[in-house]
């Protein structure tokens, strides 16, 4: 795995260099030249420092686009330098230039930052693999330390986290298949880093997604300072927490194809691709749309090869690297949904099963805790005596916040201190399940 240690001393990622000159770019002469015109044309910029933040590009580079621009005769020296602009040479569009501007937005309405090269991306994701994440006991600890889990538990997930393998989570609803998901996220807890955009023979594909992407704060230079912070690394890329996409019984099989755009004429990554150096978690398998059998087939070749294969408008299929953490959760016992092919597929399977009485009680006492809801061992004992037994026992871990938000909901009403009691606990469970009878229409 490439490494580099952060100013913290921790082990990171090894960002991805800044290109050096345009050939180092590995992108199409032209294609930068017209974002260089679209973006000067729509943004109104004139400064190569302006302009260099605005393509994400350093600034001999973007200088050296210009260099061709004026070349070409779509670009000239404004001939005026200000004190306003720290005595730097401005440049505007020529009538070619507003022409070719016009001309290139009506072939692609994409501007900004340059798109990193698909092959390029490729060599980033080998410096971030999720697959060389290394996530130790402590680790996986400390992120689901606010759930109460069966100690053999972390003896399943450990190695399947670590391995960057598919898993597939099933049981009772309610006992915190969700959570758990979301603690496999957080014990990650390093930075990679994201393209705003991909090219694929000239055709852009933006990535970076603010709802999905959650950006770590940007270095920002003091312009007084004469020791530049940015510049590490490639700012074509956005430096952000490992992805965690998470969908639910929306999720249908268009979901994983490219999105196109037919205004601007570019393509959206699928949410697979955005969550690559992540977690993409499928929740509630079972509830879409589509059979569950139809989704892990969609799945098979990216979990055994690591690579999916996306499709453009012209019908040209392409390969993109798989780097993902896949989760699937589901209420379902897994013989009822998957075939055994598609089961030999999924690489760790993990029952998550509701707790014991003693566990239950643990979780009981540390929500009331927090919620401030006295505890009242007459109340618990009605609980543990009278109403369990009336559905055999089963204890669910989504069960103590409900009844104890009911009891806090029936207090509120009635005026009256936070509390417990047997009554409060009948009131609280009538509203848990539903009484089983026959309405007459």
């Amino acid at each position: 795995m490439n490494v580099q240690s952060s100013p913290e001393g921790r082990v990171g990622v090894q960002p991805p260099p800044a290109p050096k000159s345009l050939a180092a770019m590995k992108l199409p002469e032209v294609m930068m030249r017209d974002i260089l015109l679209k973006t000067m044309f729509r943004m109104n910029l004139d400064l190569v420092t302006t302009l260099s933040r605005a393509i994400c590009l350093p600034i001999p580079v973007t200088q050296e686009l210009i260099d061709l621009a004026r070349g070409q005769n779509l670009l000239e020296a404004m001939g005026t330098m200000s004190a306003s602009s720290g005595n730097e040479m401005g440049y505007q569009l020529t009538d070619a230039g507003k022409a070719r501007a016009l001309d290139a937005l009506a072939q692609s309405e994409y501007f900004g930052a340059m798109p990193v090269p698909l092959d390029v991306y490729r060599e980033q994701i080998k410096r971030q693999s999720i697959r060389d994440i290394h996530v130790d006991r402590s680790q996986l600890n400390g992120a689901m330390g606010h759930l109460i889990l069966p100690p053999d538990l972390l003896d399943q997930l450990g190695p399947a986290v670590g391995a960057g393998r598919s898993i597939l989570m099933y049981g009772p609803p309610g006992n915190g298949k969700s959570s758990i998901s979301n603690g496999i996220r957080d014990a990650m807890g390093d930075k990679i880093y994201v393209p705003r955009a991909i090219e694929y023979t000239g055709q852009v594909i933006t990535v970076y997604d603010p709802i999905v992407h959650s950006a770590a704060e940007e270095d920002i230079d003091d312009p007084n300072s004469l020791r530049r912070t940015s510049g590490r690394f490639d700012t074509r890329y956005v430096r952000c927490e490992r992805p965690t996409v998470i969908t639910g019984g929306e999720l249908s099989l268009s979901m994983l194809d490219l999105v196109y755009n037919p205004t601007a004429r570019t393509y959206q990554a699928p949410l697979q691709l955005k969550s690559t150096g992540g977690i993409f978690i499928v929740d509630d398998l079972g509830r879409q749309e589509e059979p569950p059998q139809a989704l892990v087939n969609r799945w098979i070749v990216p979990l055994e090869e690591n690579k999916d294969i996306l499709a453009l408008q012209s019908g040209e299929k392409f390969e993109v690297p798989f780097d993902t953490l896949v989760i699937f959760s589901t209420n379902f016992h897994p013989n009822e949904i998957f075939d055994k092919a598609a089961l030999r597929r999924i690489f760790f399977k993990i029952k998550i099963d509701g707790p014991n009485q003693e566990d239950f009680l643990k979780i009981f006492a540390m929500v009331a805790k927090k919620r401030k809801m006295p505890l009242n061992e007459a109340s618990l004992v009605h609980l543990l005596k009278k109403k369990y037994p009336t559905i055999d026992n089963v204890y669910a871990n989504y069960q103590p916040i409900f009844l104890i938000d009911q009891m806090i909901a029936i207090c509120d009403f009635e005026g009256i201190p936070y509390q417990m009691s047997p009554d409060l606990i009948d009131r609280a469970w009538a509203n848990m399940f539903v009484k089983e009878e026959t309405i007459v229409h």
